[in-house]
């Protein structure tokens, strides 16, 4: 009986499927039903999907918390309930004259650390159901306004401004649960008008980039049985070593591996190197356990094999 398979896929998603149809691809493709994704990508846009496979599905906490990179297309004069293109116009603003100074001096107040209103239709949950589910019955949705981090953003083109439309390509560098659909709502409304998500691809999503992606209609097709493409997607699976986990090396040596592995807690003062916040331990070059360390010892928070 083969090894059951575990890693890292970077996927370069379609437009069109959500990211859960890929999860499903993944796992048909695989034979595996241990298969989770780091960061949501909706249906209209395109991109990097990290997929985490068998024992990496134990780094989904943290490898959602990574920084991504964007590239989206705001059109400007109407806005949707979606906040894409795939909503219903829900608003409708003539555009002021626009030039790029103009639009750039917008986007500086928008950069750094600040309260960003999610849209309606979200996956967050509330009371155990997503915003996006109470949205779709029509049903009042009350969004929070969170805490997040536009790292920088650039303008790429203006093109077609008229009294009525105009369509602005960008790209972008966020952090965790950063809404690029929420920024562009926010910047059309910064700039006297409204507008939408007409696209938006993500570029990066911590360490991984769209050069490292595996084709999607490659994984699609490996789902419906093409050997070709499943040998493809096996060899795409990227091993959890040093490299490609999104968390600070803590290295041990095998006598504290093997505490670490038995649900023993050893004393700091025996392992020095470790600093605050999360680690992923390693032996050589095998995953242990991902660590914290706590009340003068080292805590394991989820055993790796």
């Amino acid at each position: 009986m083969s090894e059951a398979p575990t890693g890292i896929l970077v996927v370069d998603k379609p437009v069109g499927p959500t990211s859960h149809d890929v999860v499903s691809w993944t796992r048909r493709a695989l034979g595996t039903k241990a298969v989770g994704h780091a960061g949501t990508l909706d249906p209209f846009a395109s991109g990097v999907l990290v997929l985490l496979v068998g024992d990496a599905t134990k780094l989904a906490s943290y490898a959602t918390s990574a920084d991504k990179a964007y590239r989206t297309e705001l059109s400007l004069g109407a806005e949707t309930d979606t906040l894409d293109r795939e909503g219903q116009v829900v608003a409708e603003s003539a555009v002021p004259p626009l030039d790029r100074a103009l639009i750039e001096a917008a986007l500086a107040l928008m950069t750094g650390p600040v309260q960003q209103l999610p849209p309606r239709f979200s996956a967050i949950k509330k009371d155990g159901v997503r915003h996006y589910e109470r949205a779709r019955r029509g049903e009042e949705v009350e969004v929070e306004a969170r805490s997040v981090i536009l790292h920088a953003v650039k303008l790429l083109t203006l093109e077609g401004l008229t009294e009525t439309s105009a369509r602005l390509e960008l790209e972008l560098e966020s952090g965790k649960g950063y809404y690029v659909r929420s920024f562009g709502r926010d910047l059309a409304r910064a700039l006297g008008t409204c507008g939408h998500l007409s696209a938006l691809r993500r570029l990066r999503s911590g360490n991984y980039a769209l050069d490292r992606a595996l084709d999607g209609e490659r994984l699609r097709a490996a789902s419906r049985g093409d050997l070709a493409a499943q040998a493809e997607v096996r060899a795409h699976l990227v091993p959890i070593t040093r490299a490609s986990v999104p968390l600070p090396i803590l290295e041990v040596d095998e006598q504290i591996a093997s505490e670490l592995r038995c649900g023993k807690k050893p004393t700091l003062e025996r392992v020095p190197q470790l600093g605050a916040g999360v680690h992923i331990a390693f032996v050589g070059e095998a995953p242990v356990a991902i660590v914290e360390a706590r009340d003068g010892v080292v805590r394991v928070l989820r055993g790796m094999r």
